[in-house]
């Protein structure tokens, strides 16, 4: 005869499975997250070949780059932004993982103030060094002094050190805004990333993802 719980009755679901298949990863993501809110940790978040979703009110930035890039040995083709100083004003940024989505929030009450700029960043998730690997970006943009068609390899405004391949098509500018941004990415990375009033949350079900 088999063990009454190792076949879950219809409908119902077999929560210690649940619970080692939950708890492991909240754990790691939890540490990780509380780790960069509290500024203890550099921000170097990868997520490998699977995309997560990112939306914001509004981005502020200074020192925009951007090019192309392969990324795992050229296997995922990628839009590579990179931004010295970004403000971000009601991030949400969600993965999705089959039946759960793993759902970060933060400074989601901040507001842009336009005529006020540094103000309102006081409230804002700051990231320094911010570079993100995408395949979709969408919103309202607005560039400043913005230079097109430049090498890749000769970009300088963001102020790293690499860029794209010598000769390849680049373009960077002095500030960039963007509101109702939406974006699909693979990877981000920043040498500092401070969220204001995170959360996480682990959602079972659709519909749960940023957008």
């Amino acid at each position: 005869m088999e063990d009454s719980q190792s076949v879950p009755a219809a409908g119902r679901t077999n929560w210690r499975r649940f619970a080692v298949a939950v708890g492991v990863p909240t754990a790691v993501a939890t540490g990780l997250v509380v780790a960069l809110a509290q500024g203890a940790l550099a921000a170097n978040i990868t997520v490998s070949g699977t995309q997560f979703k990112l939306t914001a009110d509004h981005l502020e930035g200074t020192g925009f780059t951007q090019y192309s890039k392969g990324l795992n040995n050229n296997s995922i083709p990628a839009a590579m932004s990179g931004i010295n100083h970004a403000d971000l004003y009601n991030l949400c940024q969600s993965v999705n993982a089959g039946p759960i989505t793993l759902k970060i929030t933060a400074a989601t009450t901040a507001k842009f103030n336009a005529s006020d700029p540094s103000g309102s960043a006081a409230n804002a998730v700051q990231a320094d060094d911010l570079l993100i690997g995408m395949s979709e970006l969408g919103g309202d943009a607005t560039f400043k002094n913005i230079q097109i068609g430049v090498d890749a390899s000769t970009l300088d405004a963001d102020g790293q050190a690499e860029h794209g391949e010598k000769g390849g098509f680049g373009q960077q500018a002095s500030k960039v805004s963007i509101d109702n941004l939406k974006q699909k990415a693979y990877l981000t990375t920043a040498s500092s990333f401070k969220l204001k009033g995170m959360s996480l949350k682990l959602l079972v079900g659709s519909g749960n993802e940023c957008f």
